[in-house]
């Protein structure tokens, strides 16, 4: 049987996205994400907990993500945990586990303080690098991943 890798997340950037250029037009977009989560503790005490999680954007949606998302920008995050091993300089393994993000969707207000807080600005997903969008998609449009897709239809 095989396994599911999935990961959804809301949350605010913890800082603007840091993207990097790569040779053959590839794009990454690292940022870090908060999640905050909010209960009452045996006395009665509101505690909250925040949790930080390393994003890597890739493509076109990082190209988004540069130009839409800053620091404070609250988003829906859908996902998979990815682990990166190497050694360091005294050859010890060393890891750092992070969010490979398949879509975003950015919510609250437009990136120009406009707009409706409850209603989501924009979604993307991944899509092959020959189907990449020349502009950002419209607010509420979602493009659609079929790299993977076997289904017929």
């Amino acid at each position: 049987m095989a396994g599911v890798n999935k990961v959804i997340l809301v949350g605010n950037l913890g800082a603007d996205p840091e993207v990097k250029y790569l040779e053959g037009d590839n794009v990454v977009a690292n940022v870090s994400l908060a999640t905050t989560e909010a209960y009452k503790n045996r006395n009665g005490e509101r505690v909250e907990q925040t949790e930080w999680h390393d994003l890597e954007i890739w493509g076109a949606q990082a190209k988004i993500a540069e130009q839409y998302l800053k620091k404070g920008s609250q988003i829906y995050v859908d996902g998979k945990i990815k682990t990166d091993k190497w050694q360091d300089e005294q050859g010890q393994n060393r890891y750092r586990t992070k969010i490979r993000v398949l879509s975003f969707t950015m919510l609250g207000p437009k990136p120009d303080g406009t707009g409706s807080p409850s209603a989501p600005q924009q979604s993307t997903q991944q899509r092959p690098a020959s189907a990449a969008p020349t502009a950002a998609p419209k607010p509420q449009e979602t493009v659609a991943d079929n790299a993977d897709d076997d289904l017929p239809f």
